[in-house]
């Protein structure tokens, strides 16, 4: 596990560092922002991926369904002169309407979390009544197969945790490795749950196709945007020669979409 794991306020300073350069520009580019947006974020976390809205003058709304993470978050916004247009919510977001947060959003975005979601068809059905007619929702994940596409890079085992594509073996063989690395039932059984929702670029395309999903913008980028905050890495789009279906999932690190709903 990483410090920036442990450090949560060095955690939320990245993300909000990141998708002040990256997310946001994707995102606005092309919207209307003469009007005051309003902007969703599922699986918001701390919060740090909220800030840059709120600082363009963004009405934002966050859904968090970890309790530690929720509360993290209302420390981290205490202080902070704009979380008058803030609204937090420890939820479940199954268990959210739009009449209960003010309507549906100008911009919807998850920021690597639809790998962590069960049932992702559904999730995208239950994801439409949330974003307005002229609305779009944007995701950011890593497709299942890349280096660290089964997250074992927060495995509090130093060995597991800088070990890339041991996620990619079949589920008895990730789970003896593991148990021999010496990782905890609980955090075997954590990485294991991602084993089941962890979701290629073959299989979001699929969905949003089945869901009449229409694709705005994709980038797949070989180095992720992350990684500049994170490590000092230059951003790298992945050229579209590399962009081979399935082959593309082992070298891509981070998939960028851009969708509208279909009229």
């Amino acid at each position: 596990m990483q410090e920036r794991h442990k450090n949560r306020q060095q955690y939320f300073n990245e993300q909000s560092e990141s998708t002040r350069k990256y997310v946001l520009p994707y995102i606005l580019q092309g919207i209307d922002t003469d009007k005051k947006l309003r902007v969703l974020e599922i699986g918001c976390g701390e919060g740090g991926n909220l800030l840059p809205f709120l600082e363009t003058g963004c009405e934002c709304y966050g859904v968090e369904l970890s309790e530690t993470s929720y509360n993290n978050a209302l420390i981290f916004y205490e202080e902070n002169p704009l979380k008058s247009n803030l609204q937090l919510l420890n939820k479940n977001i199954y268990e959210v309407t739009p009449d209960e947060i003010g309507g549906a959003f100008d911009v919807v975005f998850l920021r690597d979390v639809i790998e962590h979601i069960p049932a992702q068809e559904q999730f995208m059905k239950h994801l439409k009544q949330f974003i307005a007619p002229t609305g779009v929702v944007f995701f950011a994940f890593p497709p299942w197969r890349m280096p660290f596409g089964g997250h074992q890079q927060v495995s509090h085992k130093k060995w597991i945790s800088r070990m890339p594509y041991i996620h990619a073996f079949p589920k008895p063989v990730y789970k003896t490795i593991l148990k021999i690395l010496g990782s905890s039932d609980r955090e075997i059984e954590g990485l294991l749950n991602l084993a089941e929702t962890g979701i290629s670029i073959k299989q979001f395309e699929k969905i949003i196709r089945q869901e009449n999903y229409t694709v705005n913008r994709k980038t797949h980028w070989f180095i992720n945007p992350n990684y500049q905050t994170k490590f000092g890495f230059k951003p790298r789009r992945l050229p579209k020669i590399f962009q081979i279906p399935y082959l593309q999932d082992f070298y891509t690190t981070a998939a960028y979409y851009l969708l509208k709903i279909e009229e």
